[in-house]
């Protein structure tokens, strides 16, 4: 089943690679959508594809990359929207 999740990723987030990594690990699990850094220092993600690749993207945004530290991660379901050709990295 396809499903959509937003999520937002709280903690030393920003300058650690965690865009581009997270972009590497859902194009590895087949996801789409996108990633961004956001005005206050977090980093805010849509993904969407088959719900257990979407648990295995929510688990390692819970850890991201190493020089990370994730302090919360936020997520909000919502409907499959179908829109995105592939992952990008929004600026």
């Amino acid at each position: 089943m396809i499903s959509n999740v937003h999520v937002i990723i709280s903690g030393r987030v920003q300058g650690v690679w965690f865009r581009a990594n997270t972009k590497q690990k859902a194009e590895m699990l087949g996801l789409t959508g996108w990633v961004k850094n956001t005005n206050d220092g977090r980093v805010e993600a849509v993904f969407e594809g088959d719900n257990d690749k979407l648990d295995e993207m929510i688990k390692w945004c819970h850890k991201g990359p190493s020089l990370s530290k994730v302090d919360k991660v936020d997520i909000k379901k919502q409907k499959p929207t179908d829109e995105f050709d592939g992952f990008s990295i929004r600026y």
